[in-house]
């Protein structure tokens, strides 16, 4: 599959991708026309190479072009002017996600009002806030989402070293850096799971991801709400899809979260658990859903 190199601005930073152009946009140009753009971005420290790509390839032969790119300050990505590199701050995402869908509506190949979002995991909750605040958003599609960081970043007891690194970094000391996975499940790290473990460790071999974030990004997404945003995406199109045995970001928090969202609206449900999402036949189940849901609804705006 044909791709391109991109990078934009946001706010200063320089934000680093990949563009892969519709099938048929040669002939659809000697036409008149532009292909819809879906923007992909992913999870928790997570990076373009760890399967970014497969879900842009399955959108991009179906008729539509895509923009694959790394978060500020992860991968590729330089982080935005005054943060240092792998913190997550999932405001500071949603703002870059508004900064790519800016750069896809400026391409003279990209239809600039039939744009389209895609967002796994923590991805997924940024998601939800980008469709409810920016109405450049034709059709979202959110996939084993983040709902609530309060239930997804246990983070009891810690009080004391957020506090404590506040004082640290307000002083000048660099930021403390913890792992985002660690094999020992009794070890400290963000997701101290054996899934978490097996998927980041060989998705990421070979990639710019690191294992490490700034300990203040635990206080960050520990304070983010993304559900709180379910209710105002409409009348944008959403599709959540959910793994219901999801321990990461569980899916039974998902499922009642969905209740809470205007039509137009779609839940489906894949088998496995958080990370099986991503391979196999779970990844045909639900990259197929994100790919019928934007082909039906970008080509349904005027």
């Amino acid at each position: 599959m044909v791709r391109e190199d991109v990078e934009f601005d946001a706010q200063g930073a320089t934000l680093r991708g990949w563009f892969y152009p519709a099938a048929g946009s040669e002939r659809r140009e000697a036409e008149g026309h532009k292909a819809p753009c879906v923007v992909l971005q992913h999870g928790f420290s997570a990076v373009k190479e760890m399967g970014l790509d497969t879900y842009a390839e399955v959108f991009q032969a179906a008729g539509l072009s895509a923009l694959a790119y790394d978060h500020p300050g992860l991968g590729a990505s330089d982080p935005l002017p005054g943060s240092p590199r792998q913190e997550i701050d999932p405001w500071q995402q949603i703002r870059c996600i508004q900064h790519a869908i800016t750069y896809a509506q400026s391409r003279d190949d990209v239809d600039p009002e039939h744009i389209g979002l895609w967002g796994s995991s923590l991805g997924g909750g940024n998601a939800f806030v980008a469709a409810a605040i920016d109405r450049r958003v034709r059709a979202v599609v959110s996939q084993v989402p983040m709902i609530s960081g309060a239930v997804t970043a246990d983070i009891k007891g810690l009080d004391d070293f957020f506090s404590a690194e506040r004082l640290a970094r307000a002083a000048g000391t660099p930021p403390s850096l913890i792992p985002v996975v660690a094999e020992d499940p009794t070890a400290p790290a963000a997701l101290p799971t054996p899934d978490a473990w097996a998927w980041y460790t060989r998705t990421g071999e070979g990639s710019r991801w690191r294992n490490e974030i700034t300990l203040t990004s635990a206080e960050l997404i520990h304070s983010f709400e993304p559900a709180m945003y379910l209710p105002l995406i409409a009348p944008t199109p959403l599709l959540m899809i959910v793994a219901p045995h999801d321990g990461t970001t569980p899916g039974a928090g998902a499922t009642i979260a969905y209740e809470t969202a205007a039509h137009p609206k779609k839940l489906e449900l894949i088998p496995g658990g958080h990370f099986d999402a991503y391979d196999g036949e779970v990844f045909r189940l639900s990259s197929e859903k994100a790919r019928d849901w934007f082909t039906e609804h970008l080509s349904a705006w005027s």
